[in-house]
């Protein structure tokens, strides 16, 4: 086990601080707080931004490399999710189809 030294109890210290003043800052105020709308509508699009920056690597990369073949169930199952929910919309049935074309592909024939 690492000792405590000086420097790592001040920035655990400050790390703390941070924290405790970023969450506690809207509670310091008397009157509502509102965003800007600028910023509402940005957070609008910041769940599918997240989503996109987990799942997109994981579909396009292999032990941190570019894939370079297209026997590949990922993308297969990826394009076919991505199909139904256009088509169809909803969380659950882009999931299902997406492992409905995943496993077979990748139990079956190994991609």
């Amino acid at each position: 086990m690492a000792e405590l030294d000086p420097w790592r109890l001040l920035i655990f210290a400050a790390l703390g601080a941070v924290t405790v003043v970023t969450r506690g800052f809207f509670f310091l105020s008397d009157r509502p707080w509102r965003l800007p709308h600028w910023a509402e509508r940005g957070l609008q699009y910041a769940p599918i931004a997240a989503l996109a920056a987990v799942v997109v690597p994981e579909v396009v990369m292999q032990q941190g490399q570019l894939i370079h073949t297209w026997q590949d169930a990922r993308l297969y199952a990826a394009v076919a999710g991505a199909a139904w929910f256009f088509w169809r919309g909803g969380v659950l049935g882009t999931i299902v189809t997406g492992m409905a074309v995943y496993l077979p592909l990748r139990l079956g024939l190994g991609w």
